[in-house]
């Protein structure tokens, strides 16, 4: 039987949201001490986050980098497995042109590369994990979860599924933060040519870090956010970073129509998740500010604020099943209120991906029955670049749905998909 989402939340909410804050602790703790891991907070990094008054402007360019540990250390083993990890500092582009210094890390592989060619590298972009510094990956390396008792909040690290896989493989990775998380300023989540350029970026820093040549073959991953920042990535390759030889794109459940993906995260669990869209457009375009803090409530503008310094876990326990109409003035929609307001509008379609070409073969992936990410949008990506020409692939999951609203139908494609995003990508290198 299907539910609806207003069953959903009259069940979760009220006296089970506590035992809902229990389970998801429990199962955050659980991959923890399946890594060999125990929680922390994730602040150890200290002043690496800290950029320096003046770094180079120019993309890609390395600021600075730190050894660090990557999950275990092997008594008796020489080394790390899978691989040696580096934190990274890196300079990337804002949208309106300003250098902006990024971090992210990049881990050499312990197991030989035994494809065609030089090592390649993949460039992850991480899903959403929240807006929060405390949030970036960089900072959850040797402890994939990361617990702060005095916020609180709960931070996990779960690109290393994808990044381990890759590692075994013997494909050097890189992961980036995106602009804004850990370092100063907000994080602009799912601003497209931020996201697409920090990752392009990535790549370019990954490769001065690891010391082989800017032509050394290269690919792009990511899931959801990360399949967004994939995206991007793929269409503005071509102009944005033309020296580097990319091979391939993973882009699962990407992001490509943000009208269309707040209308579907309205009133699921992770609807906070709106905040962090608003969030980092309005740092970048105060028009969109005015017009957020005329239109929403008080509550709405606390919601705005509160999302601003969260990770997803803490934004779905908070404001998780709430609806955007609860935030504005009026009772209506934020999706209603943008649509209100041309200038706002154009903001928001401006990040729709799918108007330009990548220049290498694509695979995108979508679930049918995806609570989060609307399939039809990803399918429209699909056909936006298969009439523009390009390499692309669509691969379809039809999981039935389950519990709409708790993000089941969004997370189990992602696992779904893991293998076949791999073995694509190393198919690309080996071609």
């Amino acid at each position: 039987m299907r539910l609806s989402r207003e069953f959903v939340s009259a069940r979760i909410m009220g006296r089970r949201r506590r035992a809902g804050a229990l389970v998801v602790t429990a199962a955050m703790a659980a991959t923890t001490v399946a890594t060999g891991a125990a929680a922390a907070p994730a602040g150890a990094a200290g002043g690496f986050y800290t950029p320096p008054a003046r770094f180079a402007a120019d993309p890609g360019s390395v600021i600075r980098t730190q050894q660090t540990e990557l999950l275990l250390q092997i008594p008796g083993v020489k080394g790390q497995w899978p691989g040696t990890a580096k934190r990274m500092m890196y300079t990337s582009t804002r949208d309106d042109g300003k250098p902006a210094a990024v971090t992210g890390y990049v881990v050499e592989p312990t197991a030989p590369w035994n494809g065609k060619g030089p090592r390649p590298t993949v460039v992850i972009g991480p899903g959403t994990v929240g807006q929060g510094d405390q949030c970036a990956g960089s900072k959850m390396l040797s402890l994939p979860l990361s617990v702060d008792p005095a916020k609180p909040s709960i931070g996990v690290n779960y690109a290393g599924l994808e990044m381990n896989l890759l590692l075994l493989n013997g494909v050097r990775v890189a992961v980036t933060d995106y602009i804004g998380m850990g370092t100063p300023g907000i994080h602009t989540y799912v601003n497209r040519l931020e996201s697409g350029r920090a990752m392009l970026d990535a790549a370019r820093a990954a490769l001065k870090v690891a010391k082989v040549p800017a032509s050394s073959p290269v690919g792009f991953s990511g899931y959801s956010q990360g399949g967004g920042a994939a995206a991007s990535a793929a269409e503005l390759a071509a102009g944005y970073a033309p020296e580097l030889n990319v091979k391939g794109t993973y882009a699962g459940a990407p992001p490509a129509d943000l009208n269309k993906v707040i209308d579907q995260i309205d009133g699921t669990f992770i609807s906070g998740a709106i905040g962090y869209a608003i969030n980092g457009l309005a740092a970048r375009h105060p028009e969109l500010g005015t017009v957020v803090q005329k239109e929403t409530n008080a509550h709405g503008k606390q919601v705005l604020k509160a999302t601003a310094t969260e990770c997803i876990g803490d934004t779905g326990l908070l404001h998780g099943f709430e609806r955007s109409r609860q935030w504005t003035r009026t009772g209506t929609s934020l999706s209603a209120v943008i649509k209100r307001y041309p200038a706002v509008h154009e903001i928001v379609d401006d990040q729709r991906i799918g108007r330009l070409k990548p220049n290498a073969p694509v695979l995108i992936s979508t679930g049918v029955a995806d609570d989060v990410i609307p399939n039809g949008q990803v399918n429209q990506l699909y056909r936006d670049w298969r009439s523009q020409g390009a390499r692309v692939q669509l691969a379809t999951g039809h999981l039935p749905s389950i519990l709409p609203g708790m993000v089941i139908n969004h997370a189990l494609p992602m696992l779904e998909f893991l293998l076949p995003a791999s073995s694509f990508l190393l198919n690309r290198f080996n071609s």
